[in-house]
């Protein structure tokens, strides 16, 4: 299970991108190489050389180092890119629906509330990286962190241009947690509630992304989240069981969404991050 943490999700699809004069600055190796894989090949610019504004004010991270870019680049292609390629209408999927802009920071953006912000997505138009210097793709909680930013931040995109799957909303309605409230529930508190985590409890959208993400990278995701205790003694057991029934409806919504609006098999998508994932 992921430790508490936050994905942010900001409404503003403004780009507030620097403006410099780089024209004399000769293109590095790594730029050529982000110019030839990300951006020809998707119109998505890496960011990993301003910091300042592309965090909110009164936030400050480190860039990360440069050795620690490429990497990160190839954890990216490999874990979030490639396994869209590999399925039916993917290529075409992620190509309309990526976002222009990548941001790589180097370490994690602390909040007052005791959170951390371990990634952001601005409506579609940027998505946030950090911790890129902590990068190690052997660490089994960087790369469920990673992922899990990438995969929950990408799927905002589906319920921002096709809204969310009917009745989505009425399956835990009693769920949801006042703002600012989901992270002093624990993981099975959630569960319970019918949420594939905390933070999914914060609103419809964020359930959606929250189970879509869960779905994709958590490689027990049907023992823990779906398959039902059996021989329920007690309460608690009672409890997780049918929490468990409401996440079933979430994700069998989700993916047959997913199908109709885009055409795209998220049981497919699973399988493909899941073979690399080991």
């Amino acid at each position: 299970m992921l430790p508490l943490m936050l994905i942010a999700c900001y409404p503003s699809e403004d780009l507030n991108i620097p403006v410099g004069n780089d024209n004399n600055i000769p293109a590095t190796d790594l730029d050529i190489y982000i110019q030839k894989e990300f951006i020809d090949k998707y119109d998505m610019a890496i960011r990993y050389k301003y910091v300042d504004n592309y965090v909110n004010p009164g936030e400050r991270v480190a860039p990360p180092a440069i050795d620690n870019v490429r990497p990160m680049l190839d954890f990216i292609e490999d874990f979030w890119i490639n396994p869209y390629l590999e399925i039916d209408n993917g290529e075409a999927f992620f190509k309309e629906h990526v976002p222009p802009e990548i941001i790589f920071l180097g370490g994690l953006i602390y909040n007052s509330d005791g959170t951390v912000t371990l990634g952001t997505a601005d409506a579609g138009a940027r998505i946030t990286f950090t911790n890129v210097n902590g990068i190690d793709p052997e660490n089994e909680n960087w790369v469920s962190q990673q992922l899990n930013v990438v995969y929950h931040e990408f799927a905002h995109t589906i319920h921002q241009r096709y809204k969310l799957p009917a009745s989505f909303e009425t399956i835990s309605p009693s769920g949801y947690t006042s703002a600012g409230a989901w992270f002093t529930l624990t993981n099975e508190e959630a569960l319970r509630r019918g949420f594939v985590s905390p933070y999914a409890t914060s609103n419809p959208n964020e359930d959606f992304a929250e189970t879509v993400s869960f779905f994709l990278f958590e490689k027990d995701f049907y023992n823990i989240y779906i398959t039902q205790e059996e021989d329920c003694n007690d309460i608690g057991c009672e409890e997780r069981n049918e929490g468990r029934k409401k996440i079933n409806q979430k994700l069998n919504a989700i993916i047959d969404h997913y199908q109709k609006v885009v055409g795209i098999s998220l049981e497919e998508l699973r399988a493909a991050i899941q073979s690399r994932l080991g």
